[in-house]
């Protein structure tokens, strides 16, 4: 059984609403009959319902069972106005600021969904950009109790099984945070070792990469590398983590025996690699995609008190559906 199978398995047996901020887009559309219909979640789409019915009949698209909720006619946008009124006042909002975002930006109206317990999460980002997802999500939802910082990572899915848990593992992070500082870098670390044990039920062993292993190199960065391991294991004591190390010192028990003997992790088939930024993430990821005919489900976001997750704007209807089930599994972590 592939990754996404296990994670739509798992989504099954807790079912979970889930809010699409993009109702009338086309493939949200598709995506949301196909959710429904495959029992991976409820479903919410936000938006006109005229417009979102029309693009159902261009699309042949049967929406029974898929719920649509109209911000601008709908009963609690008063009551999601004052509360996000009251969320960001503080900061400058007026009341007239917050009903205009509540009943015309269907984003906020998602946010304020997620916020006040009327849906379990959220996915959007088929026609907006990650900075307009997260946007309302870090100023309504904010970052779960003791994580400083929202990040992601890609699951990995590669034929050679002898990598990670049967070829499995997680990158992270490749999508977000393009230099992390110590701290930052030590919660992506913890945020991705939880995403690993939400989504995979997989006991996370993470290893902190650099370009030096166990102060083989002097640099900044890998300064930065070895106090996040530090914090990180502050943070979670339990956690097995251990850095910092090359690649080829995490991955290659040979290696490791030299460049870091006596590691809990190096060559210890670690199933979680954090890279020192996003340069190294990024390309890292798409090289082992693209080389290593790896299979790359994400970003997964993580790092927020409730689970929003963004799309790719080049995503399709199966990538749709995949967030989503991945985004239902997490609102059970």
């Amino acid at each position: 059984m592939s990754v996404i199978d296990k994670i739509k398995a798992k989504a099954k047996e807790n079912i979970k609403h889930i809010v699409l901020a993009e109702g009338d887009e086309p493939r949200t559309v598709q995506a949301s009959a196909q959710i429904v219909r495959e029992g991976l979640a409820e479903i919410t789409l936000v938006g006109d319902p005229e417009k979102i019915q029309k693009v159902a009949g261009e699309t042949g698209t049967d929406l029974t069972g898929v719920h649509i909720v109209n911000p601008e006619t709908c009963e609690k946008s008063e009551a999601y106005a004052q509360k996000l009124f009251e969320l960001r006042q503080k900061k400058g909002m007026t009341p007239e600021q917050a009903k205009d975002l509540v009943y015309h930006n269907t984003l906020y109206f998602a946010t304020m969904m997620l916020k006040m317990d009327d849906a379990d999460g959220l996915v959007a980002g088929a026609i907006n950009s990650t900075g307009n997802v997260l946007r309302p999500a870090l100023q309504i939802i904010k970052t779960a109790p003791g994580i400083s910082i929202v990040s992601s990572c890609f699951i990995m899915e590669l034929p050679n099984h002898d990598f990670g848990d049967d070829g499995v593992m997680l990158f992270g992070d490749c999508a977000v945070n393009i230099a992390p500082e110590a701290d930052e870098l030590a919660a992506i670390a913890i945020a991705t070792a939880q995403t690993s044990r939400e989504l995979l039920s997989a006991e996370p062993r993470v290893a902190m990469l650099s370009f030096s292993t166990k102060g083989s190199a002097k640099h900044d960065r890998v300064t930065v590398v070895q106090e996040a391991t530090r914090k990180a294991h502050e943070l979670a004591p339990d956690l097995l983590l251990d850095g910092e190390m090359q690649a080829d010192a995490a991955l290659v028990e040979a290696v490791a025996n030299l460049k870091a003997p006596g590691s809990p992790v190096a060559g210890k088939k670690p199933n979680v690699l954090i890279f020192p930024d996003l340069g190294a993430g990024n390309i890292g990821y798409k090289l082992v995609q693209r080389m290593a005919g790896a299979k790359a489900i994400g970003p997964i976001i993580q790092g927020l008190a409730k689970p929003v997750n963004d799309l790719s704007r080049g995503c399709n209807v199966e990538e749709i559906v995949n967030t989503v089930a991945a985004v239902a599994v997490k609102t059970n972590g």
